[in-house]
């Protein structure tokens, strides 16, 4: 019987497993909406000048070999390069991830700006803005502003530190609050 119900078992999809962002005090928290263009440095919680997103290379067959990003890379201009690129950032306390490739023209989204996606003052939802054409996507839906373009986006995990202990500087112990972001590809259902 087990032979029957083999086809229908889905194959493990390595590509697919969760790899480690960084600790949440490593990524701004962006909330001027619709100014902050999320490459540009800026202060951090611990005083550093760091860009305002990290970008990392995810091979599509393999996430172990994934590498981070840095510099003028992560905003070049090339479809190529940005084909297995996810953007993670902070915006508004809430931790996103995207394709790095704006879907309409292949331009990289570490250009772009978060902004509130709002009606009549009341703030339904949160979107990124490309500086290319000035297409808006959905952060939460992937959805674009024009057309049927859809942005793809990844899922975002918070974990706790797995060594509360470590010590920050100056003696003290490190803040509570810190979490390791993890993030891997959206599953597909079906």
């Amino acid at each position: 019987m087990t032979t029957l119900l083999a086809p229908f078992v889905a194959p493990s999809r390595t590509g697919d497993a969760w790899f480690f962002a960084g600790l949440t005090s490593s990524f701004p928290n962006l909330i001027e909406s619709g100014v902050d263009v999320l490459h540009e440095p800026r202060l951090c919680g611990d005083g550093e000048s760091v860009p305002g997103c990290k970008v990392f290379q995810i091979p599509s067959g393999d996430v172990s070999q994934a590498r981070q990003v840095e510099g003028e890379e992560m905003t070049l201009y090339n479809g190529v390069a940005l084909q297995d690129q996810v953007l993670i950032f902070q915006y508004k306390g809430r931790f996103h991830a995207v394709d790095n490739k704006c879907p309409h023209s292949a331009f990289p989204l570490a250009k772009g700006t978060p902004f509130d996606i709002e009606d009549f003052g009341v703030v339904l939802s949160a979107g990124i803005h490309c500086p290319k054409h000035g297409w808006s996507f959905d952060l939460f839906t992937g959805s674009a502003d024009r057309s049927n373009y859809t942005l793809r986006r990844w899922e975002v995990q918070l974990r706790p530190v797995e060594k509360p202990e470590i010590e920050a500087s100056g003696g003290e112990k490190a803040n509570k609050d810190i979490q390791e972001v993890w993030v891997r590809r959206k599953q597909r259902i079906g």
